[in-house]
């Protein structure tokens, strides 16, 4: 098996440059912009041009930008995420559109641990407005696949967080409802939605045909029932159980029914539910 965490020499070190441009602090920029490209070092490091990127702080980006910053240079190891990825995660729809025209590829897939593409950042952000602008983007793949670990796709990380009219504007795209989970820690969307209880987004998903008895993924994985047993959702698991869902499913690494998540959370009134849904098999 792939080691999950890959390893690295020292902890994170951010340069003067990076530290200023993250603290939006235009004038330090300034009297240290030569030093523009010095990579990300360490798990979770960033760029300059990233770091601002991320808080927002556009006379920043727009300095460094003409600085010569790389809007394509990779982050940490961890949660590697480009300038625009960055950007839109937050929201920033006219930050995203300064990086486009510096030549940043809004079609970068996520880099391979906790990594979001631009739109799955969007997406999972809550933002529609730039989800929008960015799926009208030729290059840009509403079904871009999650990375490895805690991987998400568009449509999996806005039923993850509740965005619902993110989702509505992802399904009228063309996400795929059943979209695998990422191999390690992934979700289908409405394994997210379960995990969260979140009855409105189930329904939407379901009614675009989710699939109530989707497989956990490889690691940690689990079923849209037990994801709601586990929560005590007592109407998600209802909701499920209504729409067909195998009460006798195992799911995770210790194989264990929603019955037994249910149980071992200390959630009986979920547990009674599931009893009776079992007796009735």
């Amino acid at each position: 098996m792939d080691n999950l965490l890959e390893t690295d020499e020292g902890d994170d070190e951010w340069t003067p440059l990076q530290l200023a441009a993250f603290q939006g602090d235009l004038s330090l920029v300034e009297s240290l912009v030569g030093d523009v490209n010095a990579p990300a070092r360490g798990y979770y490091g960033r760029t300059a041009l990233q770091a601002a990127a991320a808080q927002g702080h556009m006379k920043v980006v727009e300095r460094l930008l003409a600085a010569g910053g790389d809007p394509n240079a990779p982050g940490g190891n961890n949660s590697g995420r480009t300038a625009v990825q960055l950007a839109a995660g937050g929201g920033f729809v006219d930050m995203v559109a300064v990086l486009v025209r510096a030549g940043a590829r809004v079609s970068q897939g996520p880099s391979r641990y906790n990594g979001r593409s631009a739109l799955q950042a969007a997406a999972e952000g809550g933002h529609t407005q730039l989800v929008e602008t960015l799926l009208g983007m030729e290059a840009v793949d509403v079904n871009e696949s999650p990375c490895r670990y805690n991987g998400r796709t568009a449509l999996q990380a806005a039923a993850e967080h509740g965005h619902l009219s993110v989702i509505e504007t992802l399904i009228r795209a063309g996400a795929h409802v059943n979209a695998a989970p990422g191999r390690y820690k992934g979700l289908t969307a409405l394994q997210a939605a379960a995990a969260g209880g979140r009855i409105d987004i189930m329904r939407v998903l379901l009614d675009a045909g989710a699939d109530v008895n989707a497989p956990g993924c490889y690691y940690s994985g689990t079923t849209a029932l037990c994801a709601a047993a586990h929560g005590g959702h007592k109407d998600a698991v209802q909701l499920l159980l209504a729409a067909g869902a195998d009460v006798t499913a195992v799911s995770g690494d210790a194989h264990r029914t929603a019955l037994q998540v249910a149980d071992l959370a200390d959630h009986m009134d979920v547990v009674e539910l599931l009893e009776a849904a079992g007796n009735s098999v």
